[in-house]
């Protein structure tokens, strides 16, 4: 089954005072490329996060981004800083003095000077965070490989499209092909008779003989049965569970290359332009593999 590596999914999960959502975006890659945006103080998951996203996905970009809120009492802890706390005042109260004021020095005035109470890092119980994180990523991923399969469905109906256009093309090609030394034949006939005016008897065994080699140079048999032999493997590739974008880009390119031998031997018009038709619709395909995981 074929799958884009274009998608988007988000999740979000609560459980007791827990609360995990998540956003993953897919975007196109020679290879798996995680970028991973945590909050602060969870880092120590990265690791089982990634490890769950290599385990449902190959290949592609992977853009996601955490955030974990833990609602309970235990999850904060502020320290006040009584020296800073208690310098401050008594130079407010020496400033009300000199400058005769009478209002009152509260405690909003003490807290508005930063660092009088600051928060500070706890050491947090991963054990109860990990099963909401780990329920809520795995909720996006499954979203996220469904929505690359559904893309993938598509690009798989338009590429069948095109492998069996050009496999058309080849019998056409093939049956084109088929008459090479009545063909040669043929032509060596009409150039001596247009160079020697008809003045020359032409010698029908040297003429067999010729169209022959010519015939031989020209026989494009081997890379017709090559060229099945691959479009069998492209269809199966890609009704396969496997993961396909390399695969079928191997065998895209040694189509690629058994079209361009048959074109350096054809000598037929007609066969040289389907051959033409039959590479713009590979770089198509092409394009779309570039989709593909």
């Amino acid at each position: 089954m074929m799958k884009s590596m274009t998608a988007y999914a988000r999740a979000e999960k609560t459980a007791d005072e827990i609360n995990v959502s998540t956003e993953i975006r897919s975007y196109n890659s020679r290879y798996l490329d995680i970028s991973l945006r945590i909050i602060h103080g969870y880092n120590v998951l990265e690791e089982k996060i990634k490890a769950l996203i290599i385990d449902k996905i190959a290949r592609g970009r992977i853009e996601m981004s955490l955030q974990i809120n833990d609602g309970s009492d235990e999850a904060y802890n502020f320290e006040i800083n009584i020296p800073k706390a208690r310098a401050y005042y008594d130079r407010l109260v020496q400033l009300k003095d000199q400058l005769d004021l009478h209002s009152e020095i509260t405690i909003d005035l003490l807290i508005r000077e930063g660092g009088v109470i600051r928060s500070v890092e706890i050491d947090r119980d991963m054990d109860a965070v990990w099963p909401v994180v780990r329920e809520c990523v795995d909720e996006a991923l499954n979203n996220l490989v469904g929505m690359r399969k559904k893309e993938g469905e598509f690009i798989a109906l338009d590429i069948t499209d095109r492998i069996n256009r050009i496999e058309k093309s080849v019998h056409l090609i093939e049956k084109e092909s088929s008459d090479l030394l009545y063909h040669y034949q043929q032509r060596l006939k009409e150039r001596i008779v247009a160079l020697t005016r008809g003045m020359v008897e032409i010698d029908p065994e040297r003429i067999t003989q010729e169209a022959a080699f010519l015939a031989g140079k020209s026989d494009i048999s081997e890379e017709i049965v090559r060229v099945a032999s691959h479009i069998k493997q492209f269809r199966t590739i890609m009704k396969s569970e496997e993961h396909a974008g390399r695969k079928l880009n191997f065998l895209l390119q040694e189509l690629h290359r058994e079209f361009n031998t048959m074109g350096s031997k054809t000598e037929k018009t007609h066969v040289s332009h389907t051959i033409v038709e039959v590479k713009s619709e590979l770089e198509k395909i092409r394009e779309q593999l570039q989709n593909v995981e």
